[in-house]
């Protein structure tokens, strides 16, 4: 079983914070309204699908060919998370572009995870640390996968409902939040070792 608590902090700080999904989300749904957005957040939660689905499929053929990456993936997977927090604790609140075209599509949201590092870091981090060392069936990734989209598609439909106010509290709490978040991090990539 792994550690609960640090597999949700690290799943709730990294998909709920801001990035490519998140962003246009909000984005989507500030220009054309919640309703009109909801096929883009369907088109993420589908494409995030995929790619943990993959990330899943690449780490259990990494353990069954190597199981001596283990101690190397979790170590690699604890430096990533570290360096998450430290890009979270720096990072300055930015203002979207208006003039920006965004698609507010169902293709446009699955596609865009093939070309979101934030989401397949995430995967590969996630399932090879924490899911992969204690859960190796077909039944449980798939599990894992439904339950990290579902997540993610929370995520961006909370930044759908809600983007301009979250984003005034997070422009005017930038710091504390920034904190927050990285110290949350931290903890997530020591409890990988205990």
């Amino acid at each position: 079983m792994p550690n609960l608590t640090a597999f949700l902090s690290y799943v709730l700080v990294t998909t709920f914070t801001p990035g490519p999904n998140n962003i246009m989300s909000m984005s989507n749904a500030s220009r054309y309204g919640f309703k009109n957005s909801i096929f883009f957040n369907v088109g993420i939660f589908f494409g995030f699908f995929f790619i943990i689905a993959l990330c899943s499929i690449f780490s259990a053929t990494l353990y069954s060919l190597i199981p001596s990456i283990k101690p190397a993936m979790t170590f690699i997977g604890a430096a990533y998370i570290l360096w998450l927090a430290w890009k979270t604790y720096k990072s300055k609140p930015h203002s979207e572009d208006k003039n920006e075209k965004h698609t507010n599509t169902f293709l446009a949201g699955f596609l865009l995870q093939f070309v979101n590092p934030k989401v397949i870091l995430y995967g590969i981090t996630t399932v090879s640390t924490f899911i992969m060392p204690h859960y190796k069936s077909v039944l449980m990734l798939t599990f894992f996968s439904v339950f990290l989209a579902f997540v993610g598609f929370i995520a961006t439909c909370c930044w759908s409902l809600f983007g301009s106010i979250f984003q005034k509290f997070l422009i005017s709490n930038n710091t504390m939040i920034n904190t927050v978040m990285a110290l949350l991090l931290i903890y997530c990539a020591i409890s990988l070792f205990f």
